[in-house]
């Protein structure tokens, strides 16, 4: 008997000592056991991975601070504290009473004169790690369809998102998620700082540093391992640029790691790359002041992006999308970069833009004049691919702008389709610029005929002056269509952006949503482009507009069961004029300039 009473303690014994451990062998402290007044210890790298203690007081808990979640209110004191307060970067720097975890540095109060901190207990961090990762959704907003998204475009389609971290910020007195210090190596200034106010919306403190970054994928590390207290890095855009949010590793469990205690974007479900990081030093300022860090090996993937922290795994890579860029410059070696780009739907199509205008700022001309001749494609998961030519000129910085709103919009719109989730295999680029301006101007255009008869052929000549003032002819033969002696019908001769515009008016319509998966990558590979000549042939025959497509010249029987409400739940546009032929002249310049010319069929 006394045998089983003492197996039974014994059982009781070790059910008890397992009351408040994690996984591993570190013990926590639940927040109903947290007092005013006790004391404990921080831990931060505030010098390379150097790992430093400092002294923690509670000062109480704040009930209810997001619903059902408390916070813990801490004031903190140390050498580096006294002088810097709270300093971004330290997200995620573990607390600890008497040995045991109590959760993570995460909050403060902005322009604050000592370091009072919120932590996020670790009881609310932990459940990340049993978060299972759910593939992302294909359900996206529905847009127009447009052929180039600036950065300000890419936060307008998702400004609901980006509101959900700007109301955050709601003045001086709230407890406000500690900033993330977002380090910007080997982009340009002009790129910096152009994003920079949109980062700065967000939580972020974006800082420029010198240098590229270290090709991760090519080293082969001897430590893998992280450490509480030690600085970690999401690494955004790795490669030769690196763009990262620098935190702080609040527990390690075997290869998982909680770490920030507050969200990055909290988009649930992610694939971000996990990096180390080396602190420089931190940067004592009067509003916030901030660590400044370099970030280093690629280490693991952080899966879970939630309102308590970020979770991730050493050792378990992420997918990232792989862009291969070559440049060849008039009479210079070609350039070659790599980079590789976090793989979102929300945050892809942004880093690609401010990536690749930095790489074409940096090594081109920003101001003066330039041409880039686009050739490149764009590879799916699924093995489908986008082919993307064009030529793009000015001066200032619009080449590099335009250029980089043409790939952000189309891997957009490819991530974001409403019909199947797509991953982005691989991005290759090619690009071939020269410091002049390839821009020419219609000036008029002459026919030899404005009176023919069906199958004919009308000659015409599209003159055009050059941005240097030279004279510049085409000539092109254009068939007249087969319609009854009498006729009028109408040539349009136009560039891209015209050509669009005259579409958009014939339709009565300010855009359109691709209505299938098929549809959208035949748009997409057969984009209009810059330096193309268009002729349009319209007439006055009956068509519909019909989920983004022209059904021109419809027998009326037809127009009418296209028109049916059981054929179709989108109303269709009915139609006064079709498109009866359209065709196209690849020239070696950015072509701009419309006209309209009437026509017809002799009697």
């Amino acid at each position: 008997m006394n045998k089983k009473i003492g197996i039974l303690l014994g059982l009781l014994l070790i059910i008890y000592s397992g009351f408040g451990q994690v996984k591993g062998t570190t013990i926590i402290m639940p927040v109903d056991q947290i007092k005013p007044g006790m004391k404990g210890v921080g831990k931060s790298a505030f010098e390379e991975k150097k790992i430093e203690e400092f002294d923690v007081e509670i000062l109480g808990i704040l009930r209810n601070f997001k619903p059902n979640k408390n916070l813990i209110l801490a004031k903190l004191k140390g050498d580096i504290l006294d002088r810097t307060g709270l300093a971004q970067g330290m997200s995620g720097s573990p607390v600890y009473i008497d040995g045991k975890l109590i959760g993570a540095i995460a909050y403060g109060f902005p322009f604050a004169k000592e370091a009072i901190a919120g932590i996020t207990p670790i009881a609310d961090m932990l459940p990340m790690a049993e978060e299972k990762e759910v593939p992302k959704s294909s359900s996206s907003p529905r847009v127009f369809f447009k052929r180039s998204l600036s950065l300000e475009d890419l936060f307008e389609l998702n400004k609901a998102f980006f509101a959900s971290k700007i109301s955050l910020f709601s003045g001086e007195q709230a407890m406000l998620p500690l900033n993330i210090p977002l380090v910007f190596s080997g982009f340009s200034s002009r790129i910096f700082e152009k994003a920079k106010p949109f980062f700065n919306k967000l939580g972020f403190s974006p800082i420029q540093t010198g240098g590229l970054s270290q090709k991760t994928d090519a080293l082969t590390p001897p430590d893998l391992t992280l450490r509480e207290g030690e600085p970690v890095a999401i690494q955004f855009v790795g490669g030769d640029l690196s763009l990262a949010a620098v935190g702080t590793v609040t527990h390690v469990d075997g290869k998982e790691i909680l770490a920030f205690g507050h969200p990055m974007y909290n988009l649930g479900s992610v694939g971000y790359a996990m990096t180390k990081a080396e602190v420089i030093t931190v940067v004592p300022s009067l509003t916030s002041s901030f660590k400044v860090a370099n970030t280093d090996i690629l280490i693991g993937k952080f899966s879970q992006d939630r309102d308590t922290g970020i979770f991730g795994e050493i050792g378990k890579m992420p997918q990232l999308v792989p862009l291969n860029l070559y440049m060849v410059e008039e009479n210079k070696d070609k350039k070659e970069f790599k980079l590789k780009i976090v793989n979102d739907k929300i945050l892809t199509p942004f880093f690609v833009n401010i990536a690749l205008s930095s790489v074409l700022s940096v090594e081109e001309r920003s101001y003066g004049d330039l041409s880039l001749a686009l050739e490149g494609n764009i590879y799916l998961d699924s093995g489908e691919s986008i082919h993307l030519e064009d030529l793009f000129s000015g001066n200032l910085n619009t080449s590099v702008d335009n250029i980089s709103g043409l790939i952000s919009a189309v891997i957009y719109y490819l991530v974001n389709n409403q019909f199947k989730d797509l991953g982005i295999h691989r991005i290759d680029l090619g690009i071939h610029s020269s410091e002049e301006v390839k821009i020419s101007y219609l000036e008029r255009v002459w026919l030899d005929k404005y009176e023919a008869s069906p199958g004919e052929i009308i000659r015409a000549k599209i003159y055009s002056r050059s941005f240097r003032g030279e004279s510049v002819l085409q000539e092109v033969p254009i068939p007249v269509p087969p319609l009854p002696a009498g006729s009028d019908f109408h040539l349009y001769i136009g560039d891209a952006a015209s050509m669009y515009n005259l579409e958009m008016s014939q339709y009565r319509s300010s855009g359109f949503v691709p209505r299938s998966l098929s549809q959208l990558i035949r748009i997409l590979n057969s984009l209009r482009k810059n330096n193309r000549i268009y002729f349009k042939i319209i007439a006055a025959k009956p068509g519909l507009f019909l989920k983004g497509e022209e059904l021109p010249n419809l027998p009326l029987t037809m127009k009418s069961m296209f028109s049916s409400p059981r054929a179709s739940a989108t109303a269709p546009t009915e139609l006064n004029k079709s498109t009866l032929n359209e065709y196209q002249l690849p020239v070696p310049y950015v072509f701009r300039g419309a006209a309209l010319i009437p026509l017809k069929i002799r009697k």
